[in-house]
């Protein structure tokens, strides 16, 4: 680095204030350029990015004190730029109106700045010859950048020593540290030797865990949430796994855990949870809207910490079926508890009751619905959840009035990976269920599967995304089985362009019930219009068999179509016009609006 430099202390004191107030003033900023000679494009925007003299001329600026600070800031902050780039021998020069900044003597005072020219010549990059850290935990992996031959940066050498702590903390020892450095750069060579060595500190387990931040939620219910084993060897994926654990609870805003200063004389570490409380009560609400199904509401009233541990009480309700011409009004009313680590901070406690009506084309229905179960979190991606219940239902269809006393054992298994629940890009979802059940007036074994399955995959700008839906039920006959159970086809959650439950099983008569196997499938393109706006073209078909297996003595539709999707905070807006290409009405049109994409 070659450039005059003579003593600035009295002008850095002086500029010091003026550096935190880049103001804009009333006059013209002046004409900023900036020159670089060797490096790219991505050098180029990274030093204007951390010039400060930029973000001043951006402001508008014009104050001489103030530009003159920001110009002698910029020497170390460019060159900081370029040694992280790998170039040790550039040459940096900043000029205000023809005169280098760094020989301005701190008396002067200019009366104003017409031009500033930043003018940068990279010269050669520097590579490593040596590239040492010692010692190393047995499970480390540096970086692979870190090594002879190698280009050589600052950032290069910062991420290897960050690399090389993390691999003694991930071996239990929470206290390593950096202990000494060599760093050479030979000018000659242009080459660079760097070796570091460090202190990995003494090996140390989990202490006491520490609550702090906390207002309502009891400390001791935070510990059990958080599960994290005294005794236990150190580990931060330990630590980040407790973060997660209170964070999925619903009732903090952040979390963070870290450990003490200091590990005490029997090799112990305590932990500090820093915890900031949510608001504890939440409400929401929700709309779509499809041209055969009319307008469909929802709203939801949630207690995130209802008796002082975490747990939680949602209500919520639904209105279905306004304004719409496939059967008459739906509602449902919902009451969920849920109480985290219960039986193991990943398995959650839950009770839900529920009172629905039904008026579906085919078929009207009540329940009376109790679970009580469990939720337990496998990984961050894969949850199941076990559950006892029962149903009360009476149904007035094509076959007479009918009731049910239904006990099941609902199951199910979540894996998710996607990168967006409400707007994939990249990923799959799969939702499998299991629910064995029977009818206590009437005992006939029954079984009830379903599948869900999406992955989604981007080409270029384009997102594909297909999905494959499964579902049957085993054991007894039609008639044995509540309607709701039972499965149909059509509509915007299986195939657009039909009306919803349009495909059933006919039974002689006329009569018309849901069948026993149900397969759907769906495939979308997303393209984007502008960063707001994409359009997509989708085909959907479904099938229904009146036997549990499906593919057997069934019938198909199909629907196909366009989108307008409106990206939000909250997800797109989703808009779609559809129409039959095999069964339904030829030239029939639906619409369908939401949140979300389809799928």
């Amino acid at each position: 680095m070659r450039f005059p430099f003579p003593s600035r202390a009295m002008r850095l004191l002086r500029n010091g204030v003026l550096l935190a107030c880049l103001l804009a003033q009333g006059a013209a900023a002046a004409e900023l350029s900036l020159r670089l000679k060797g490096g790219n494009d991505d050098l180029k925007d990274a030093l204007q990015g951390a010039s400060l003299l930029s973000t001043a001329m951006r402001d508008k600026v014009t104050d001489p004190d103030e530009v003159l600070a920001a110009a002698d800031a910029d020497y170390a902050r460019l060159l900081a730029v370029l040694y992280d780039a790998g170039y040790f021998s550039s040459v940096l020069s900043i000029r205000i109106d023809g005169r280098e900044v760094a020989s301005i003597s701190p008396f002067d005072r200019l009366d104003r700045v017409d031009k500033i020219v930043i003018a940068a010549e990279t010269g050669p990059r520097f590579t490593f010859r040596q590239a040492e850290i010692a010692p190393l935990a047995q499970a480390t992996e540096l970086p692979e950048g870190f090594a002879p031959g190698r280009p050589a940066s600052t950032g290069m050498m910062q991420r290897a020593v960050t690399a090389a702590v993390e691999g003694w903390r991930d071996a239990g020892r929470p206290k390593a540290r950096p202990a000494g450095q060599r760093i050479i750069a030979d000018h000659r060579t242009r080459r660079v030797d760097a070796a570091f060595t460090l202190d990995p500190g003494r090996l140390a387990h989990i202490g006491e865990l520490r609550v702090t931040g906390n207002r309502d939620v009891r400390a001791g219910r935070i510990i059990d949430i958080a599960g994290l084993d005294r005794g236990a060897p150190f580990s931060p994926e330990r630590l980040r796994r407790s973060e997660r654990r209170l964070r999925r609870s619903g009732a903090f805003s952040s979390v963070a855990l870290t450990e003490a200063e200091e590990i005490d004389d029997e090799g112990n570490i305590d932990i500090i949870a820093q915890v900031s409380e949510a608001k504890p009560r939440r409400i929401g609400a929700g709309a779509e809207y499809s041209t055969d199904d009319g307008f469909a509401l929802n709203a939801y009233w949630l207690h995130r910490n209802l008796r002082t541990g975490a747990e939680r009480l949602r209500i919520e309700g639904g209105v279905k079926g306004i304004g719409g011409t496939a059967g008459g009004i739906d509602y449902n009313i919902a009451t969920t508890f849920s109480r985290p680590a219960t039986f193991s901070p990943d398995t959650d406690a839950e009770l839900r009751l529920e009172i629905q009506h039904l008026d579906e084309p085919e078929f009207k229905l009540d329940n009376f619905d109790i679970e009580t179960g469990v939720r337990h979190i496998f990984s961050d991606e894969l949850e199941g959840r076990l559950a006892i219940g029962y149903r009360h239902s009476e149904v007035d269809d094509d076959f007479g009035s009918r009731s049910f006393e239904i006990v099941k054992l609902p199951g199910a298994l979540t894996w998710d990976r996607r990168d967006d629940e409400l707007d994939a890009t990249e990923g799959f979802y799969a939702h499998a269920t299991a629910m064995p059940f029977t009818d206590v007036t009437d005992p006939k074994p029954a079984v009830r599967l379903t599948f869900d399955g999406r992955a989604y995959r981007s080409v270029g700008k384009v997102v594909l995304a297909g999905r494959v839906q499964v579902g049957s039920v085993a054991g007894p006959g039609l008639l044995d089985v509540p309607p709701d159970l039972l499965f149909f086809s059509g509509g915007g959650g299986t195939v657009r362009g039909h009306d919803f439950q349009a495909l059933a099983v006919e039974r002689p008569g006329g009569r018309s019930t849901g069948g026993r196997s149900f397969l759907g499938l769906s495939v979308e393109a997303r393209m984007p219009v502008t960063e707001t706006i994409g359009m997509v073209a989708f085909t959907d078909a479904g099938y229904i068999s009146d036997q549990s297996v499906p593919g057997v003595d069934g019938e198909w539709h199909a629907g196909a179509g366009l989108g307008l999707r409106y990206a939000t905070p909250i997800g797109p807006i989703r808009v779609d016009l559809a129409t039959p290409v095999r069964g339904g009405s030829s030239g029939q049109v639906q619409l369908y609006i939401g949140i979300g994409q389809a799928f």
